[in-house]
This record gives C-alpha cells, structure tokens and sequence, in this order.
C-alpha cells in the first residue's frame, strides 16, 4: 500500500508546503496532495494556498513522488477549465506521477462558492458535472479518483473514475464501503492523522491541536496497525492529513516509520 501526505496550505507563504514535499519525497513518500479550498473550513478570514498553482510549483520542486488534487471540487471552475489545468499538470509530469482526484463538494463549501460569485448548483447537477469531467479526463489518459462517502459517489467512481476515496472513515466502514467496489475499482482512504512517538507525546500533542472528529490519533505503532487494516481491506492508497504537518519537523518522518 502507497503511503501519501497533505501539505499545509493553510497560509500565505508556500515554501513550508514545499520543504513538505521536498521531505516527503526524501523519506520514501509515495505521494503528496493537495486540497482544492479557498479557505480553511468556517474560517473565511484564513488564508489558502491555490490548488493549482502549488500543484504547478510542484511539478518543479519533486521528481518522484506522486502528485495529486484531493479533491478538485467541480463547480468552482466551469468543467472545460478545470479539465484542462488537470490535464496540463498530468502533462507536466510527462503523464507518470499525477492523479486527478475529483468531487462534487458538500453543504460545508458552498459559502467558498457563494462568496467567489461562482454559485453552488444543486448536488444532481454537481454530479452530472463530476461524471462529464472524469469522463473527459479518461479520455485524455489522466488517472481519476473520486472522492466522498455517499452511495452516489461510491457509484460514479466505480462507473466513471479510476479510483475512490473515503474520507476520514474508520479502517471497518473504509472495509464496509471498499467491498461494493474492489476488484474492479482501485479504492483509497484519507483522513486527518496525529501521531507521536510514545503515548505522553500523543497526549501532549492532543492537548495543543485539540481533538476532530474522526482523528486517528496514537503511536507509530497504532498507526501501522491501522494501515494494516486499510491494506487488508484492499486500499492502495492511505493519504495522511497529519494536523502538525509544517509544524512538527517528524510529522511526515513518521508517516514513513508506520509502512506495512
């Protein structure tokens, strides 16, 4: 199973997520990922690192590890647009390093929308979108994910995308919702991670980030176990979202220490 890490885009400058990337690669990463917000989520005031643009910086600044949206959000970009910039990065990459997640957004994005003038169509029409542009990726050679853990997006990606990816479940609904779609489709996981090296650094690093929803948080060891479990389950893919990432100089180090 490849091992993938996101970058901390949630600033103004750009050089801390590319020491990440440069240090991802360094260690033995598969890959690095971005997300596609304009700012962090309920927080209009913070700043966020485009997409796009940090993709475009990366194509230079790495040379092996896999490069990836996660997930571009159909609707912010009218779909010819953002298939093209998809593709160009695909192309950047000479078509060997890239993957092209895709998604439809939920109730949580539509104030980026709204505040950037570009709408947010009804969830059918954002479908129909995520359909036409994975369709128009596919053709284009460029390999796709989906993204989201509803039935509907479960279904275009095993219909319409390379890939899926579930978000932030645990290792047995990750199992639960993979069965419905591997062999046939690669399937992914994602989700935020905190990680330290005994458990009074996890305890101590709990109290300065606080707790989310669904964080897998422990030792390396716990981490190991818990991609053991995504592996079992079919994932090729686990993509860390460590909440120290650009913080803590050993976060992306010890996603490498827990490879199974």
């Amino acid at each position: 199973m490849r091992l993938g890490v996101t970058l901390p885009q949630f600033r103004e400058d750009p050089e801390p997520a590319i020491a990440v990337a440069r240090r991802a690669e360094a260690v033995g990463l598969d890959g690095v990922f971005v997300f596609d917000h304009l700012w962090p989520l309920h927080q209009p005031e913070m700043p966020a690192l485009h997409s796009l643009t940090l993709l475009g910086a990366l194509t230079a600044e790495t040379s092996r590890v896999t490069l990836g949206t996660f997930v571009a959000r159909v609707s912010l970009l009218p779909d010819a647009v953002l298939v093209h910039a998809l593709h160009s990065l695909f192309r950047m990459v000479d078509g060997q390093r890239f993957i092209a997640g895709l998604g439809t957004g939920d109730r949580y994005n539509r104030d980026e929308n709204v505040a950037y003038g570009v709408g947010f169509p009804p969830a059918e029409a954002r479908a129909r979108q995520l359909v036409d542009c994975c369709r128009r990726l596919r053709e284009l050679g460029v390999p796709t994910w989906v993204g989201g853990d509803s039935d509907r997006a479960r279904r275009i990606a095993g219909e319409e995308a390379d890939g899926w990816n579930g978000w932030g479940l645990s290792a047995e609904q990750f199992a639960d919702a993979a069965a419905e779609l591997v062999p046939a489709t690669e399937v992914t996981w994602g989700g935020q991670i905190l990680i330290g090296r005994t458990d009074a650094h996890v305890a101590e690093k709990l109290e300065r980030h606080g707790p989310r929803p669904r964080l897998v948080h422990g030792t390396v060891d716990d981490l190991r176990r818990h991609f053991s479990a995504l592996k079992d389950a079919g994932a090729s893919w686990a993509v860390c979202s460590p909440l120290d990432v650009g913080v803590a100089e050993e976060a992306v180090d010890l996603i490498a220490e827990a490879r199974v």
